[in-house]
């Protein structure tokens, strides 16, 4: 079991977006392990590659006790709204309400290559669709506007950083 730690606010890795997986080898097979494993440390919803520092379009979710992952995925099927307090581990101590759609399709690959759908809705579609940000190099404070905004950017300017 690997569990990796997780990159902080500040590192470059959160904001630069991450290359498309070619290859489903067994160095995939491995980073899909480490995701499984550092997603299921209690209190976690999703972990992105990046917030492990690997640069590509991988994530792993845990919710309701299923625990999986996805690779190169493409969100459709957004529809309606929530509005629940998010929070990210590579922002610690940090939760704001965030909009996000109800439900979302998702559509990857797993770890072998083999096509692969998720329907989501609730905590899991808004765990789809904040590790897919993650992908894009956006945190989910970029998300965030007017009063929230600019007391979740308040608080960030307290949280430790990485160092670089």
């Amino acid at each position: 079991m690997t569990v990796r730690p997780i990159r902080l606010y500040g590192d470059p890795v959160l904001r630069t977006p991450s290359e498309a997986v070619t290859g489903f080898d067994a160095a995939v097979r491995e980073l899909v392990a480490d995701l499984e494993d550092t997603v299921r440390v209690p209190g976690r919803a999703g972990v992105a590659a990046p917030q492990i520092g690997v640069g590509v379009r991988a994530f792993s979710y845990n919710v309701d006790g299923v625990v999986g992952h996805l690779i190169n995925p493409v969100l459709s099927d957004l529809d309606g709204e929530q509005d629940d307090e998010e929070g990210c581990l590579s922002l610690p101590d940090l939760g704001f309400a965030t909009p996000r759609a109800m439900s979302v399709t998702a559509s990857g690959f797993d770890q072998d290559g083999k096509p692969v759908t998720i329907h989501g809705t609730g905590l899991l579609a808004r765990a789809l669709q904040h590790e897919t940000d993650h992908l894009d190099g956006r945190l989910y404070i970029d998300t965030l506007t007017g009063d929230t905004r600019r007391q979740a950017l308040r608080e960030l300017r307290r949280l430790p950083r990485a160092s670089a």
